[in-house]
């Protein structure tokens, strides 16, 4: 059990969920300003999503790119938990790939610029690349096996395939309005099906 610090400090392990709880409130509220405003969106804007002061923004990251790179990470791992539990309370295997598909598409988009904000840092790209293949491959494989084993979808899928493909309907989703890369990914779910 933890013991206070001087009078009036809290206990060192608060201060440490305080402050995990504060990166993650951070972490969140930067994915939504990135959907809505790009990576290049202000930290001011950042902070107010997230009710904090720029100088906690600051103390947890340093550098845009240390923001950015913290987004993408967090997001990969709230994509990779979300597929065994949409799995488990899902209607079927199918709904619970449609659903983990969606949420990879809102990945994909915040995704968006994630490049030009890491450009002096390549090595830093390509290790992300990495964890997010090492992350996500499993368990789009897990959804597409468990909708085959159910007889949703025809065998034979390759979750590489799939989500290059779903990553490749995204592109020019920002520069084109009139462009819903939804609904070509759920012709593309649709064609996977069974007759």
């Amino acid at each position: 059990m933890p013991t206070d610090g001087p009078v009036g400090e809290p206990p060192a392990r608060s201060k440490r969920a305080d402050a995990q709880r504060n990166r993650q409130t951070v972490l969140t509220a930067a994915a939504e300003v990135f959907v809505t405003s790009g990576v290049d969106a202000p930290i001011r804007q950042i902070a107010a999503g997230a009710g904090v002061g720029m100088a906690t923004i600051y103390r947890h990251f340093p550098t845009r790119a240390d923001l950015v790179t913290a987004v993408y990470r967090h997001q990969i791992e709230a994509c990779a938990e979300a597929g065994p539990n949409l799995l488990a309370g899902a209607d079927s295997p199918l709904d619970a790939l449609r659903q983990w598909i969606d949420l990879f598409v809102d990945f994909l988009v915040t995704k968006h610029g994630l490049a030009d904000a890491l450009q002096s840092d390549s090595d830093r790209f390509a290790a992300l690349h990495t964890y997010f293949l090492d992350r996500l491959l499993p368990v789009c494989a897990h959804l597409l096996d468990a909708a085959v084993d159910a007889g949703d979808i025809r065998p034979g899928t390759q979750p590489y395939e799939l989500m290059r493909g779903i990553g490749n309907l995204c592109v020019g989703r920002d520069s084109d309005p009139r462009y819903d890369p939804r609904r070509l990914i759920e012709l593309l779910l649709r064609g996977l099906q069974r007759p």
